[in-house]
């Protein structure tokens, strides 16, 4: 067994990237602190295809040499857009026909093991703020809410982790 050196991995340039085809997902970070988690949520959504991702609220928009340092380029490929109410942009992607998905535990939420996403709907996973969640007025919008299931002492995972975990869930069950 060997690893794999660069120019085997037949990575796509940047440009072939923003052609593709891409899952029917956008990841909307609600009031993010952590410069490092958007840099994290930009590397997933390119490493998944995920269409975009929109920056709401307090959340730091590239270029930032913070995002940076974990993107790893990765500002350049996906689409981004930034807005100051992540609650008006969850309005706007309902409209647009987007299942609006809130990562969060709630009281009627949805175990991820248990959501299985319908192909060719489109979704907007709504990803909150480090201490305080989902904002209230944006839970009020979510048409669905999913939990990713814990077995441990602590009660939440780093967002950029959740990220990872989400997105390759719903990536794996749209490929079956």
């Amino acid at each position: 067994m060997r690893k794999l050196k660069m120019e085997e991995l037949n990575r796509v340039s940047v440009e072939e990237f923003k052609e593709q085809e891409k899952l029917p997902i956008v990841l909307v970070l609600d009031n993010v602190r952590s410069l490092h988690n958007v840099g994290s949520a930009f590397r997933t959504a390119d490493a998944f295809a995920v269409s975009k991702i929109f920056l709401g609220g307090i959340t730091g928009t590239p270029p930032h040499k913070e995002i940076n340092k974990t993107a790893l380029g990765a500002t350049e490929s996906v689409d981004w857009e930034h807005t100051t109410q992540t609650a008006e942009l969850v309005q706007q992607l309902k409209a647009e026909g987007y299942q609006i998905v809130a990562i969060e535990q709630a009281d009627r939420s949805v175990s991820l093991a248990d959501f299985t996403p319908v192909l060719n709907q489109k979704y907007a996973l709504v990803f909150g703020n480090e201490v305080f969640g989902v904002a209230d007025e944006v839970m009020e919008l979510a048409d669905t809410v999913i939990e990713i299931p814990q077995f441990g002492t602590k009660h939440s995972l780093n967002i950029s982790v959740a990220v990872g975990v989400v997105v390759w869930d719903f990536l794996s069950k749209l490929n079956k």
